[in-house]
């Protein structure tokens, strides 16, 4: 079964309405460029409507040490997602299980980056653009995720109802992750949008 992870929500019973429509993981942004930020009274209210056992991850972007410790402190989190080029040293230093985001180009060295991450839960191939970290909606060449690497893999950007089958049979990922083509409007998510997601994910 192919996990499915959503991120970028802003209204809590938004989230919890998609975590019991079968969604393992919910996504909470960090990052204040994006139009799916949170704050951290935003990101409590929004995890405490969110029944057991659903993974809780925050996404951060570059982001300063001392504002990721603040937000840990505040909200409970239970996975760090990386999207932007941090080192492995500052993904490490929290001591929680973290992911690494690499935006995904021709010549990116997927082996290589699992290989200096190997101590991250799972690596997210993202689609790549000049102009931001994630959330452009646009899917990128799969057969560049088709790697043999010990970490599991996570497959993003522009994952919709219409692709995610697809990309799954090419790809074969542990998990995947959507934001805006699960929509219908930034940060907020469509339930029949998501619920026809995982039907097609595990179809």
């Amino acid at each position: 079964m192919t996990k499915v992870k959503i991120c970028g929500f802003t209204e809590p019973n938004n989230a919890r309405d998609a975590a019991l429509a079968g969604v393992d993981a919910i996504g909470l942004v960090f990052y204040d460029k994006s139009p799916r930020n949170v704050d951290i009274h935003s990101a409590q209210k929004i995890i405490e409507a969110l029944p057991p056992f659903i993974n809780r991850v925050g996404l951060f972007v570059n982001a300063n040490p001392s504002f990721i410790d603040e937000i840990l402190c505040e909200v409970p989190l239970d996975t760090l997602q990386f999207h932007g080029d941090e080192s492995v040293l500052d993904c490490a230093q929290y001591q929680m299980p973290f992911i690494k985001s690499l935006r995904v180009k021709p010549d990116t060295n997927v082996k290589e980056i699992a290989e200096n991450f190997s101590s991250a839960s799972a690596l997210l191939l993202d689609s790549f653009s000049p102009s931001g970290y994630g959330g452009t909606g646009e899917s990128f060449d799969w057969s560049l995720a088709c790697v043999k690497i010990s970490l599991p893999i996570i497959l993003a950007g522009g994952l919709t109802v219409d692709n995610v089958a697809d990309a799954i049979k090419q790809v074969n990922p542990y998990a995947v992750d959507a934001s805006s083509g699960v929509e219908s409007a930034p940060g907020v998510k469509d339930i029949d949008k998501i619920e026809a997601f995982i039907r097609h994910t595990n179809s």
